[in-house]
């Protein structure tokens, strides 16, 4: 599994702990989407399981380390949702308790690695509740969450918590040009749009994914200018189950308020400062802050309605804008 730099760090922090033998039996790793928290966890599971050590590191030659870069160690479990669904059932929980309970196949310790723990049930996440009050020797549970406000806070309690933060932006733009994104606006912009997490900002500046933000920016400019907001309709809805250009949409209209109060360095899209002035010029702040706390309204709506019907949705929302704007330009 690929290593990251800016993992290094909480690498070394994380393993002190269990080099000391005082590291906690569930570890509870919070990270935002693109990270790399996966590789942190392989490489902890790794080490927990490595029969014979080399300081930091796992040795890669034991026959644990072996089964591990095998991916068939049976003392290691990953369980992943059935197919078809989305959440982790009690079934799943329930087979691995059963098997932790047990001597380690392999004469070592036990890992469990839940990439995703959000996805428990709450069925789930009761039975892992109950085997965390009392875990089962030489057993370690590694979690991992993006969103901590969604598990059981009893079941957070029983974890280690530990924030993975994303890398400062120097670091980021270093390996974004590493990874052969040469153009350092467009590589600063990705980064800020994904809260500093690498892997998030490389999969936007793929070609495909970036022509879309484009494609919003574009839109945007020709409805600020004809006041037809529902030209924006086609590029908020290109993918039904896509949030990102509904955050796109927030970012902009967040800058075109910090333009209004001077702090144009600390815009999110940097590589699209003229759209920005544009937007701050053409709109009071009133405007766009209400547009804004609209905005957000519709993309929690979009996220937390079971079944709704997002362009219906969506088109609400852009024909109140043009209402608004309409209302202001009276009001002037």
């Amino acid at each position: 599994m690929k290593w990251y730099p800016w993992l290094n760090g909480p690498y070394r922090q994380i393993l002190a702990r269990y080099q000391q033998a005082s590291g906690h039996h569930a570890l509870l790793l919070h990270s935002q989407p693109g990270n790399g928290e996966a590789p942190l966890c392989y490489a902890l599971s790794r080490w927990l399981m490595c029969r014979q050590p080399d300081g930091s590191k796992s040795c890669g030659v034991c026959h644990s380390c072996r089964l591990m870069m095998a991916g068939n160690h049976p003392d290691f479990y990953q369980p992943e949702p059935e197919k078809g669904r989305q959440s982790l059932g009690v079934d799943n929980i329930r087979a691995i308790i059963d098997s932790v309970y047990g001597r380690a196949r392999q004469g070592g310790v036990k890992v469990v690695w839940l990439p995703h723990a959000e996805l428990l049930t709450e069925q789930a996440a009761n039975a892992l509740l109950k085997t965390l009050e009392e875990p089962p020797t030489d057993t370690y549970f590694l979690l991992g969450c993006q969103t901590p406000s969604r598990l059981l806070p009893t079941l957070r309690s029983r974890c280690l918590y530990w924030p993975l933060p994303a890398p400062d932006e120097a670091l980021g733009l270093r390996w974004l040009r590493q990874a052969g994104f040469d153009d350092p606006l467009s590589a600063c912009t990705a980064l800020r749009l994904c809260a500093n997490a690498p892997l998030a900002a490389e999969a936007l500046l793929q070609p495909g994914r970036w022509q879309e933000r484009l494609a919003l920016c574009a839109a945007l400019y020709e409805a600020h200018v004809s006041g037809d907001f529902l030209t924006l309709l086609p590029v908020l809805n290109w993918y039904k189950k896509d949030d990102g250009p509904l955050y796109w949409l927030l970012s902009l209209l967040t800058d075109a308020l910090k333009w209004q109060q001077g702090a144009q360095a600390s815009l999110v899209n940097a590589d699209r400062a003229e759209l920005v002035a544009a937007l701050a010029a053409r709109w009071p702040a009133g405007v766009l802050h209400a547009q804004w706390q609209l905005w957000l309204q519709c993309l929690r709506q979009w996220q937390e309605i079971s079944g709704v019907n997002r362009e219906l949705l969506l088109t609400h929302y852009l024909l109140n804008w043009e209402q608004g704007v309409a209302d202001a330009r009276v009001s002037l």
